[in-house]
């Protein structure tokens, strides 16, 4: 595992992200079992991303919407993040074409969703993590995280574009699911979604960035509360602590990120000015990301069997939840 690490450190420093790395690219392959382009989806369709997602774009404003489509896995399975590595891919080459030939009407948002009724994402894959885990099998936990830390490293600083990431929660974002809709530079939750961290729930911490996209909006005393309280949150209580950008109604969630794009597209070039200041003012660090995933894995590999029984209990709601 620490070769691994030291060779991931080397290729995935911010400024050569994964999304450039070849042999990364096809780093979950190994995992055993569960290989990307192994979901019928993805082996019918060439483009995986349109696979689990439907895409649509607003040329007026250039926002891109990619919808976890209703049949679509509720939890990052290694093929629904392969998948959208590849979504990435395509966003990050269309900006940079687009801006290459000075289009004005060029891509500006990307907007995250599902169409999953009362899901955004039950979070990681917990079947896999049990069975790695059971098999002592470090070195694929850390693939898998790290290949998790690269989306949300690439949406939490906005590809190094001038693109607006946006996360649009309809209904539940949990453990993986919520560090994935907090990735976003704008978070939009409708009032009736639920989000939170359960991880502590079998002995784990959430080790794909919750603590530092927390921080980067809360104090590092009340992220730790957060953490450790394992609670589940209301959308209007995580609004008020400032986690949730944009409170919609239930059902107009689609409507409420539209208004916002209207209300700051005028100002566009401003924002992102001011978003670079607060970047950095208050950076990222991909290899603290890294650091943590390696963190996790090891507290991962160290859980007692009464841990992964509380695991087992989560793995049997996340497959009913499936269903």
């Amino acid at each position: 595992m620490r070769n691994l690490l030291q060779q991931t450190r080397m290729e995935l420093l911010p400024e050569n992200t994964i999304l450039s790395s070849p042999k990364f690219a096809n780093s979950l392959a190994s995992i055993p079992d569960l290989r990307p382009g192994a979901h019928p989806l993805v082996r019918e369709r060439e483009d995986a991303f349109e696979a689990y997602y439907e895409v649509d774009y607003d040329p007026e404003f250039g926002a891109f919407w990619a919808k976890l489509r209703p049949d679509g896995p509720k939890n990052f399975t290694p093929e629904l993040v392969a998948a959208l590595r590849q979504g990435q891919v395509r966003v990050e080459n269309r900006v940079r074409d687009e801006l290459d030939s000075g289009r004005e009407d060029r891509l500006r948002y990307q907007i995250l969703t599902s169409r999953i009724p009362g899901v955004f994402s039950l979070g990681g894959d917990l079947a896999l993590f049990r069975k790695l885990i059971r098999n002592q099998d470090g070195d694929a936990l850390l693939r898998y995280a790290c290949a998790c830390i690269d989306l949300v490293y690439t949406n939490a600083v906005n590809y190094k574009l001038p693109v607006v990431t946006i996360s649009l929660i309809q209904g539940q974002a949990l453990g993986g699911g919520f560090e994935a809709a907090l990735a976003a530079n704008v978070v939009v939750a409708e009032k009736q979604s639920k989000l939170g961290l359960p991880e502590v729930m079998f002995n784990m911490f959430p080790g794909m960035g919750a603590y530092q996209l927390l921080t980067r909006r809360l104090t590092p005393a009340r992220a730790e509360e957060l953490i450790l309280s394992g609670r589940t949150y209301g959308a209007e209580e995580l609004y008020q602590m400032g986690l949730v950008d944009v409170l919609a109604e239930p059902g107009e969630g689609e409507k409420a990120v539209m208004q916002y794009i209207k209300k700051r597209h005028r100002l566009f070039h401003a924002a992102q000015g001011l978003r670079g200041a607060i970047q950095a003012a208050s950076p990222l660090d991909y290899g603290v990301l890294i650091r943590v995933a390696e963190a996790w894995v090891r507290q991962a590999l160290g859980l007692k069997e009464r841990d992964l029984e509380l695991m087992d209990y989560l793995v049997r709601a996340q497959q009913r939840m499936q269903q």
